[in-house]
């Protein structure tokens, strides 16, 4: 004999895991702020204070560039679903803060999946699965040429000793490597995210491909935005470098920051260890590499989460009528 659970009960469950999830978001973030390793937080605000970080032109340029970064996120999510499901912008606005705000303490933000999933009717939550890991793949390949880029140009600038003949080596042993695991992985049935590599390239190439272009337009626009950002706040505390260079050491930063296997929650000191070695050897300090990755995070993680903890808890279940 099967018990069911009252209506009354499982509303109340629903609303305590809401509230659980909203809870969990801010404490991470507190905990982030006060209990970081990586910068004491009193020192963290005697810089800002400081460098008039706080004047009202600065703090306004710095929402304009977070505000057009989560637009045209918000937007690539939005184009990416309309194949499928035609959505408004403010659907997609509720679904992109409220699963960051759900997957804010998850390791590498796994949590996003479930969470935008969970925004439609069981008949299109494997197709959304599929669209998430897409628009990741997307921003990863953005990141991934840009970064190749840049670490070429640092690598040839800053005379950096790279020892070719073994450099050669573990390419070549890493071309073999990635080979050997292909080859494997076609005979076995592994999967991402709970799907086989044969039905997500499946996915991929039957794509609408004016759906592809442009969410990886917006993908780019995203990156030159938040790059840009992350050099007017060096710029703000006093570092004396150009653009172009400034750009080649943020674009191997990111790079060297996303192949490094890490958990979400130790995201921004992984980014702060391979930003002060980068930087440092433009001779600028570890305070100002690292006051500025704490601003990036603030900006463009915790004020979202904020905004989305409201859609977390006014989420309710979509019926499975359409």
């Amino acid at each position: 004999m099967t018990y069911m659970l009252p209506y009354k009960t499982k509303q109340f469950f629903f609303e305590l895991i809401k509230l659980g999830v909203v809870c969990g978001a801010f404490y991470f973030i507190y905990q982030k702020l006060v209990n970081n390793p990586e910068l004491d937080f009193h020192t963290f605000i005697t810089f800002l204070l400081k460098k008039d970080i706080f004047l009202l032109k600065n703090i306004l340029l710095l929402l304009f560039l977070t505000f057009f970064n989560w637009f045209f996120e918000i937007l690539k999510w939005q184009t990416l679903v309309v194949p499928i499901k035609k959505i408004s912008f403010k659907n997609a606005f509720e679904q992109s803060l409220g699963s960051l705000t759900a997957s804010l303490f998850t390791p590498n933000r796994i949590g996003e999946y479930g969470a935008k999933a969970i925004y439609y009717t069981s008949n299109y939550r494997k197709r959304i699965l599929l669209i998430n890991l897409l628009g990741n793949m997307m921003q990863m390949l953005v990141t991934t040429v840009f970064g190749v880029i840049g670490l070429y140009f640092f690598i040839s600038k800053y005379s950096i000793n790279v020892n070719y003949y073994k450099f050669v080596q573990c390419l070549l042993i890493g071309i073999l490597i990635i080979i050997l695991i292909g080859y494997g992985l076609q005979k076995t049935k592994f999967t991402i995210k709970g799907f086989s590599l044969e039905k997500i390239k499946h996915f991929i190439l039957g794509f609408p491909k004016k759906s592809s272009v442009i969410a990886l337009f917006l993908s780019i626009l995203r990156y030159l935005i938040f790059s840009f950002q992350f050099y007017l706040l060096l710029w703000l505390f006093g570092s004396d470098i150009t653009y172009i260079n400034t750009m080649v050491i943020i674009t191997s930063m990111y790079l060297l920051a996303s192949i490094i296997p890490s958990i979400f929650i130790f995201d921004v000191i992984i980014k702060g260890s391979v930003a002060i070695y980068l930087f440092g050897i433009l001779g600028i300090n570890e305070i100002t590499v690292l006051s500025t990755i704490t601003i990036m995070w603030l900006l463009n993680f915790v004020l979202p989460s904020i905004l989305g903890s409201y859609y977390v808890i006014n989420f309710n279940l979509p019926k499975d009528t359409d």
